[in-house]
């Protein structure tokens, strides 16, 4: 079966730290470059984040050098330590391939995140 599952979510207090996690299915998972996305209402999904299979690692500018991404090969699992978190950091956040240079599996539920004092 092809599953994606996150989890970690949360509220937290701005300048909080959370740690998500996603579990992957192999087939997903593997040599792919995974990413994490993140979603708010009325707001089409955005990559924040991706990781090859190497290791080799992108953020997107709202969030780098606040976010870590990194990956258990072995356990085909993608992490997200997000630190110094803002009020607008607030959504649902996904994980699923980059979809810059693959196809996308079926999204899995996500988890909130909610920045907020």
């Amino acid at each position: 079966q092809v599953t994606l599952v996150e989890s970690g979510g949360g509220l937290v207090q701005p300048g909080g730290s959370l740690r998500l996690s996603c579990a992957a299915s192999g087939s997903i998972f593997n040599p792919y470059p995974m990413g994490w996305y993140r979603q708010v209402p009325g707001k089409q999904r955005e990559l924040v984040a991706s990781i090859t299979s190497g290791g080799r690692t992108n953020y997107a500018d709202s969030v780098q050098g606040r976010f870590t991404i990194s990956r258990d090969n072995a356990k085909y699992m993608v992490y997200l330590q997000m630190n110094s978190l803002k009020p607008e950091d607030t959504a649902v956040y996904y994980c699923n391939r980059d979809g810059r240079f693959a196809s996308w599996a079926s999204w899995g539920q996500g988890t909130r995140v909610t920045v907020s004092s």
